[in-house]
């Protein structure tokens, strides 16, 4: 009878140990769990962490995208040779010819070297680049990898105290913003300047996203937030 008693034991902590051990994603916090015989505490693997990456974000007018595209695509050589990755291309949803580009960055000062070679904006000229490029570096700290809506908008302001900003931005929440047709995909801060914010939405209703992201409410909430100045707000649809 004891035998027994010691196998049944044996056989639970397996068993709850296989449970928590699959059970990744609850967190790390230690867990209690009784048996019949005994009190076991577990303590699961950690969740995989998010590590935040640098971001080039590139906004231009072209004057013809499908005479644009090909001399883009054919220059992805010479960013992936300055540490940059393709991550999206966006068009505009009120003018398909303003362009957004977004590179994951592995070296900033690389990427700044890259794009401030004369040899890059040649390369623009002969592509139909017919505005002035805006050229912003951000250091992403969080960001949803499952986003796929093929519509988002990106909102950048600077704000006074980011921690401060951050906080009356998290209570609003992801609930409240995708009721109002958003789904928060990204959050970034300026390299050169960490009170410059941008935030990327999937949006899900754009009737209720634009009705929203420009409602008195929201002005009211932003300024609360110690926002400064008007946000620049853009749409865009992500360039097949």
């Amino acid at each position: 009878m004891k035998n027994n008693t010691t196998l049944k034991k044996i056989l639970a902590l397996s068993l709850i140990t296989a449970l928590f051990s699959c059970n990744n994603a609850e967190g790390n916090k230690e867990e209690t769990v009784k048996t019949a015989d005994s009190t076991v505490s577990v303590t699961p693997t950690p969740a995989p962490s998010f590590t935040p990456f640098d971001v080039v974000v590139i906004s231009h007018t072209v004057k013809d995208y499908d005479k644009w595209r090909p001399a883009f695509d054919a220059d992805a050589t010479a960013r992936k040779a300055s540490g940059m990755e393709d991550m999206v291309v966006g068009r505009g949803i009120d003018n398909s010819n303003n362009i957004l580009i977004a590179l994951k960055a592995s070296d900033v000062q690389k990427a700044k070297d890259f794009a401030a070679d004369p040899r890059l904006k040649d390369v623009m000229g002969k592509a139909g680049v017919i505005s002035k490029p805006g050229i912003e570096f951000f250091h992403a700290i969080r960001f949803n990898p499952d986003s796929k809506e093929k519509q988002w908008v990106v909102v950048t302001h600077r704000v006074k105290d980011f921690d401060a900003w951050v906080k009356v931005y998290d209570a609003e929440g992801v609930g409240q913003r995708a009721s109002e047709g958003m789904v928060d995909v990204a959050l970034a801060r300026g390299i050169e300047d960490p009170n410059m914010v941008q935030i990327v939405f999937d949006i899900i209703d754009m009737a209720k996203a634009k009705a929203a992201i420009t409602s008195d409410a929201k002005k009211k909430l932003m300024m609360s937030a110690g926002v400064e100045g008007m946000p620049k707000i853009e749409f865009y649809k992500t360039a097949e």
